[in-house]
């Protein structure tokens, strides 16, 4: 029954890796070799640990850096519309301008006719979004134990 062609097969298994004593221990070894390259790496680049940083009073924002100061963003969806009226309206008494655009490449030719004072916002998704600035792209900040 079961068990015969279980020994069988086990018996069979066994003779071949004994027949093929190269790939028998390159299978083994292999991956013990990308552990320890793992293990290298990660002891060449240990894991930074900042210090908690205390409350302080960081006085009255300086709306004077914020005139004309304008913030593109794409997709015009509601959940950005939503966020983007938030950020205007909410946090600053004067309101800081919002443009939407309906794509990045619109997005990024207006960053090109006001590089001084625009910036730009791409939603991913309605939790994520990336800074787009001038010549560059900033990542939204996520706390990460390790990369």
């Amino acid at each position: 029954g079961v068990w015969r062609q279980t020994r069988a097969l086990l018996f069979k298994n066994c003779l071949i890796k004994c027949r093929t004593k190269k790939s028998s221990v390159q299978e083994v070894l292999f991956p013990l070799f990308f552990l320890f390259w793992l293990i290298l790496m990660s002891m060449m680049h240990p894991h930074r640990k900042y210090d908690e940083v205390a409350n302080t009073n960081l006085g009255p924002l300086d709306t004077s850096v914020l005139v004309n100061f304008v913030i593109g963003y794409t997709p015009p969806t509601p959940v950005a519309r939503e966020i983007m009226k938030k950020v205007a309206f909410d946090n600053f008494e004067d309101g800081i301008i919002t443009e939407e655009y309906l794509s990045e490449e619109e997005l990024q030719e207006a960053s090109a006719f006001k590089p001084s004072n625009f910036v730009g916002v791409v939603f991913k998704d309605s939790m994520s979004y990336q800074l787009r600035f001038h010549d560059s792209i900033a990542m939204s900040s996520i706390y990460m134990e390790s990369r």
